[in-house]
């Protein structure tokens, strides 16, 4: 298959844009490599979606409206994985319960809480950067946040039986499928100053530390740890953008 349809594979899983159903979703596994490119698709339209916003209306409105926008996007589809983590570690006291509770469709007081603590993390986190300097950070966050997914699955195991809906995505990289992954996810930094390249320590140690965590507590990770790792490295490099700006 031709990376442009393992593109749109990706493309049409991850996302809510439409694509062609014609396409071999058998081979869909192979496609997890182009998460990043799929960031700079999302990353780019909720950019542009800040700075049409950001022309009319208050800033603060604008932010809303770009995260609104990338929800739209993806179906909230890793915003509903971190939320199921919230909940299965939350409420969980072993593995098969919190497996259990991450599987339950509904949505407990962990998911609850968690997802509105992170919406008014990046909310104010992007709030208070500059105006100009928004849509590049979205464009970066977006991309560099899906390869943490990426670096999970190449390390552990899928925590599920493979009967999981989620399973069919798992994919092990090779390295150099991981390093063009790396680069085309690292590559909107070069937009931002040379010192925010620093953000991407801290993303990284974080993701590697929940890696830890998931495998100590159910030996690997399922698609809803992937899903929050995604967004816990977004808004990490959210963090750590605001605290490096002051030196720029």
């Amino acid at each position: 298959m031709s990376r442009l349809k393992l593109f749109l594979l990706a493309l049409g899983f991850y996302t809510r844009i439409p694509c062609s159903q014609l396409l071999d979703y058998k081979q869909l596994p192979k496609a997890t490599v182009y998460l990043p490119l799929v960031g700079w698709l999302v990353g780019g339209i909720t950019a542009f979606s800040f700075y049409l916003a950001d022309c009319l209306w208050p800033q603060t409105t604008a932010v809303i409206l770009a995260l609104i926008t990338g929800i739209f996007l993806t179906g909230a589809f890793h915003e509903d994985g971190f939320a199921d983590v919230c909940d299965g570690f939350g409420g969980g006291w072993n593995k098969q319960r919190i497996l259990e509770i991450m599987k339950d469709s509904s949505i407990g007081v962990y998911g609850v809480v968690g997802l509105l603590l992170l919406f008014l993390l990046k909310f104010s986190l992007l709030d208070g950067l500059l105006a100009t300097a928004v849509p590049v950070v979205l464009l970066a966050g977006h991309s560099i946040s899906r390869l943490s997914p990426l670096l999970l699955m190449q390390r552990y195991d899928y925590a599920r039986n493979n009967d999981s809906k989620a399973a069919v995505a798992v994919y092990k990289s090779n390295r150099q499928q991981l390093f063009v992954a790396g680069v085309s996810g690292l590559l909107p930094l070069l937009l931002l100053p040379a010192v925010c390249t620093l953000a991407i320590i801290p993303v990284f140690a974080v993701n590697w530390y929940l890696g830890r965590y998931f495998y100590r507590h159910i030996g690997g990770y399922t698609g809803d740890c992937l899903g929050a790792s995604q967004q816990i490295s977004e808004t990490v490099f959210y963090l750590s953008i605001s605290a490096l700006w002051i030196f720029i």
